[in-house]
This record gives structure tokens, C-alpha cells and sequence, in this order.
């Protein structure tokens, strides 16, 4: 039996309750599953628990957190055939997301997981969020960053949190899912990276060195909201428009502030508010106006995955317009590139 490697990183999976409401404890989760007798039946893979400090709930999570679970897999990544990260369900998308570039070359599974209940609770759904990962990280050759959650198996950074209290909370609009839990496991080969176009060997890629942000956009917003969040220090900016990619076209301040801010070096990526869908930004002269200001299409990217890319590619050292150059390329399953199409 192949031994896995789970890194404890905070969230309800593993709380206790408190008078102040569910609690990250130290050392509370590793409690309960030896005391559970499901996680030591025969068909549940051996397994390792490495506990971050802080446990955190993840509304507290950070770059820095990333890079450092991202170093643990790398130090231990020969001595066991997969990992499972628990994780707090608010930013378990954007971890999801941030690990795959950071992992450039990664051969062996790697599941995130966490769940809406915590485990110490009568009814809950994080007993089977985690034996189901643990048997995807040791039997599955699965090459790449996933989340499992509720009998959906998806390629992390295709990942969304859709529902804030149901118990599949977790979905990928615009790729189709990896893998199935039912009465069998069932693993879509053909959907999955190929190893065989894979780095030959796992490298880790710094993404916290870096100063980036989202901005939503909504009938009436001020160009002076966002002038005022492109001021120096930032580098990169989300910008969530409507539909395929269209924005206030009759506001030539709004305009101005976007084009001197991409003049300046400051990467502007067009990511739609729509839950499914690309951005098209030739579609409408709205969307246009935002292309010819300077701002990059996200195609297909989840706001997540565009986040995350961004921390990436400026972490590294890029300079802005190859950045933009790559914000159009496919890196790590990430995205479908214009005129490719998805499983």
C-alpha cells in the first residue's frame, strides 16, 4: 500500500467548538481520526500528518502560506506517492489554483480537501471528503493539482466555490470534471495533463513576491475607485467585467486611467463576472474599448486562476508585456486556448 502525505493547513475539517463557534485546535483533527475506525480499516492508505503553524480558518490565508505548503511538497515529494492538503473551504479555489504553478513538473497527485461540517460532528461531510482523497493521492495516477469535495474530482485551477453552505460546494464551469466518487471511482484519463508533455523534473516556482488585486466592475463605479487601487505598489489587477468582457465604453476617464496604468507597466487582465464563459473581447465595442486601453483578455480563467497566475508570472521576474503575452497561454491546464476546445 502506498503511503500519502497530508498536510494539515486549518479549516472546519478539523475544528472544535468553541463558545466563540468552530475553532482551529493543534493537534484536534489527528484526535479524532484515531478514534474513528474508518481511517484505520485496511482499505484506507497509510498516511503522515504534517500540522501547519498557524492552523488557520482560511479567510486568513496568504501567499506565504502557499509558498510553504508549495516547499513541503517539494521536500517530501520522493518519499510518498501523493498529498492531501486540508484546507478551509473560503480560499480553498484560490490554493487550489496558486499550487499548480507553483508545482511546475509535478508527476503524482496532489487533492485538496476540506469540508463544510467538521469532522467532530455526528453528521459531516469531512470523513468521506478525506478517505476519498487519501485513496485518489495513493492509487490514482492522477499528474497534477486537484480538489475533491463532495464526489467531484476537479483540476485545481479550474476550480470555484459555488455554494457557501451546501455539501458539493465546489464546481469547474469551464472544464469538465476529472473524476467521479460514487459506488465506484471513476477517472477521466483523457481529461487529465499528460505526463509525457510534463517538466521531467518537479520545480518550485516562488508566487508571493508579488502585488496584485480584483476589481468587480458595477453600473455607476468611479474612475477614481479605480485610480485609487492602481496606484504604486500594485503590478497586476483582475478586472471583472460583464458578460464576454465589456465594460463602461462611455467613460473616457475610466478609459484614461486604464491606459495610463498599462502604459506604466501594471498587467490589466479582462475576466468575466459570469460564472461559465470566456471573454470575447472583440465581440462587442464595449469590450473593445477595454482591449484597446490596454487590458489583456482572460478567455476562460475563473478569477481565481487569473489571481494566481498573475502572482505567478510577476513573482518571477517577467517583464509586463510578455506577461501579458503569457496571460494568453496555456501553462498548466489552466485555460482553453482561443480556437482549442475542452474535453
Amino acid at each position: 500500500m502506498k503511503k500519502v502525505l497530508v498536510i494539515y493547513n486549518g479549516g472546519t475539517i478539523g475544528m472544535q467548538s468553541s463558545d466563540r463557534g468552530y475553532v482551529p485546535m493543534p493537534g484536534y483533527l489527528q484526535q479524532l481520526m484515531a478514534k474513528i475506525p474508518a481511517f484505520s480499516h485496511p482499505d484506507v492508505p497509510d498516511y503522515d500528518i504534517i500540522e501547519q503553524h498557524p492552523l488557520m480558518d482560511s479567510a486568513n490565508m496568504y501567499p506565504d502560506r502557499w509558498w510553504s505548503i508549495a516547499q513541503l511538497i517539494e521536500q517530501y515529494h520522493a518519499r510518498y506517492a501523493g498529498f492531501v492538503i486540508l484546507h478551509g473551504t473560503d480560499t480553498l479555489a484560490y490554493t487550489a489554483s496558486a499550487l499548480p504553478f507553483m508545482l511546475q513538473g509535478l508527476r503524482k497527485p496532489v487533492i485538496l480537501t476540506g469540508s463544510q461540517i467538521p469532522l467532530c460532528e455526528v453528521r459531516n461531510d469531512a470523513q468521506e471528503n478525506l478517505i476519498t482523497s487519501l485513496i485518489l493521492a495513493a492509487r490514482f495516477d492522477i499528474p497534477e493539482v486537484c480538489l475533491y469535495f463532495g464526489g467531484r474530482l476537479l483540476r485545481g485551477c479550474r476550480s470555484t466555490k459555488l455554494d457557501a453552505s451546501g455539501l458539493q460546494a465546489f464546481g469547474s464551469p469551464n472544464y469538465p470534471w476529472l473524476g467521479e466518487a460514487g459506488i465506484q471511482i471513476t477517472i477521466h484519463q483523457e481529461r487529465l495533463l499528460k505526463s509525457s508533455e510534463l517538466p521531467s523534473t518537479l520545480t518550485v516556482a516562488p508566487m508571493h513576491k508579488a502585488t496584485v488585486g480584483s476589481l468587480r466592475l458595477f453600473p455607476g463605479i468611479s474612475a477614481t475607485v479605480l485610480e485609487n487601487l492602481l496606484l504604486p505598489p500594485i503590478q497586476g489587477l483582475v478586472l471583472e467585467s460583464y458578460g464576454v468582457g465589456n465594460g463602461p465604453a462611455n467613460n473616457p476617464v475610466f478609459l484614461r486611467v486604464l491606459r495610463q496604468a498599462a502604459e506604466r507597466g501594471v498587467v490589466l487582465v479582462n475576466c468575466t463576472q459570469c460564472v461559465k464563459g470566456r471573454v470575447v473581447s472583440q465581440a462587442y465595442a464595449t469590450g473593445q474599448a477595454l482591449r484597446e486601453a490596454g487590458v489583456v483578455s482572460g478567455q476562460d480563467l475563473t478569477t481565481e486562476a487569473a489571481l494566481a497566475k498573475l502572482f505567478y508570472l510577476l513573482s518571477n521576474g517577467q517583464d509586463p508585456e510578455m506577461i501579458r503575452q503569457d496571460m494568453l497561454r496555456n501553462i498548466c491546464g489552466e485555460l482553453t486556448e482561443e480556437g482549442s476546445e475542452s474535453p
